[in-house]
């Protein structure tokens, strides 16, 4: 892992530890291996599948093309931007690195006329970008799936710890904590579903989508069903009707998604920074941390901070890969092409955010004498409870009662049994209002 203090992006420096898996696969070095594989693969399956159409090949010389597969690396990435240099074009250079290859070999020189047949460079992009991106997605959920593991155990571990809820900033009927975490892992259980149902997609059907080169050469050969075969063999579903590009709706549904599941992160990060200042939430101290530069006191929930920020530019990223990738003029342009070789930037920002959250909340605990105190100081959330017993027994104005003893004031504990023993109601109605608590006021959040 190389740190390069030049590097613009801190995705590849500040934070390079955090993001190798997702780094790797969205790389130009990742870009251009897959490129390779994919022109090799293509004329294996081809060689292979279709022998009487195109040539035989032999196990020697399958196995030394899968050699030179195996070898590729930064050294071969190498050649082929020098070669890229001359032609200014990224997907014709690595065509000729292999061909440059195969005529060094008395025997593979037989087949470079089949390197890159019937393609244009956008099958090549297509089915990479549908890899890669297919590669990300596995890493961007399994991030995803540990987070709402932790959510899960802390639900669980939570679930009898009542705390005061607020509306509006304003206290409001009690909770549990366990219970409010719960809700965060159920809207993730539900995208992370959404995620399952997107098929990777991918073109191989040569310049504008009509097989022309492939008919014209091969005509007796069902092209769709051929090149159907080999996309799903990288796991990736054929686009049957293109232009020369893959229209990239599949991309803007999975972001799209993507942007949801970071939403709930965010709106995860916002609540536990809430809970954190209003002492609801204690965080856990390391001796060996700064939370300020000058105020020695401070213990700062930066991670929820910096997972907030880094799905903001996720998510801002996300947006205009939707709104741009689905468009191109006519049957082709390039501007699509520029765009999306930054795509990883989202996975990347949205890893940097998903591991700061996870230490995040591996670094909370339930400051349960706060929780406590705050709830007992709280008795005017009962009103709620009082009045609606008052409806249930058949007093009509049970709602303006309570709001003339209660709006904008303090109940003590005093007032609240004061007022329930001055209640017109049933013996079985009024024991249960005098045992009532705020910190038994929970509804049936247990449950849920």
């Amino acid at each position: 892992m190389k740190f390069d203090h030049n590097n613009i992006s801190p995705l590849d420096n500040r934070y390079l530890s955090k993001i190798e898996p997702t780094r790797k696969i969205f790389s130009e070095y990742g870009l251009i291996k897959k490129r390779f594989i994919i022109e090799l693969e293509w004329l294996l399956f081809l060689c292979k599948n279709y022998p009487n159409k195109f040539l035989k090949i032999s196990n020697e010389s399958i196995k030394k093309i899968n050699k030179f597969k195996n070898n590729f690396d930064h050294k071969s990435v190498l050649k082929i931007k020098k070669i890229e240099n001359t032609t200014n074009h990224d997907v014709k250079a690595v065509e000729y690195f292999i061909k440059d290859y195969f005529k060094k070999d008395k025997t593979l020189i037989k087949y470079t006329h089949l390197i890159h047949f019937g393609l244009t460079s956008e099958d090549i992009n297509s089915l990479s970008y549908a890899i890669i991106i297919k590669d990300g997605i596995d890493v961007y959920m399994s991030n995803i799936k540990t987070l709402n593991r932790n959510l899960k155990k802390l639900s669980s571990s939570w679930s009898q710890i009542p705390f005061l809820s607020r509306t509006h900033g304003q206290a409001a009927s009690p909770s549990t904590i366990g219970k409010e975490i719960k809700v965060f892992s159920k809207r993730l259980d539900k995208q992370i579903s959404k995620v399952k149902l997107i098929e990777p997609m991918a073109k191989f059907s040569g310049a504008v989508g009509n097989y022309h080169a492939f008919d014209i050469a091969v005509p007796d050969l069902n092209w769709q069903l051929v090149t159907k075969k080999f996309i799903k063999s990288f796991k990736i579903n054929q686009s049957p009707l293109t232009t020369q590009i893959e229209p990239h709706d599949w991309i803007a549904e999975l972001l799209q998604t993507f942007t949801r599941i970071n939403n709930i992160c965010i709106d995860l990060s916002q609540d536990v920074w809430i809970y954190i200042s209003n002492d609801i939430f204690s965080l856990k101290l390391n001796k060996n941390e700064v939370g300020s530069s000058t105020m020695p006191h401070k213990v700062n929930p930066i991670d929820f901070e910096n997972a907030e920020g880094n799905l903001g530019l996720s998510n801002a990223l996300n947006e205009f890969f939707v709104n741009k990738l689905s468009k191109s003029r006519l049957q082709r342009d390039l501007s699509d092409s520029t765009v999306i070789r930054n795509i990883g930037l989202s996975f990347g920002y949205s890893q940097v955010a998903i591991s700061s959250l996870l230490n995040g909340i591996n670094k909370i605990t339930p400051n349960k004498s706060h929780i406590n105190h705050e709830l007992n100081n709280n008795w005017e959330v009962l009103t709620e409870a009082i009045q609606t017993v008052m409806r249930y027994e058949g007093i009509d104005n049970a709602y303006e009662q309570l709001k003339n003893i209660s709006r904008g004031k303090k109940l003590t504990e005093g007032d609240y049994l004061n007022f329930i023993n001055s209640l017109d109601i049933s013996n079985k109605s009024k024991d249960k209002l005098l045992k009532l608590t705020p910190l038994k006021y929970i509804g049936i959040a247990k449950k849920l």
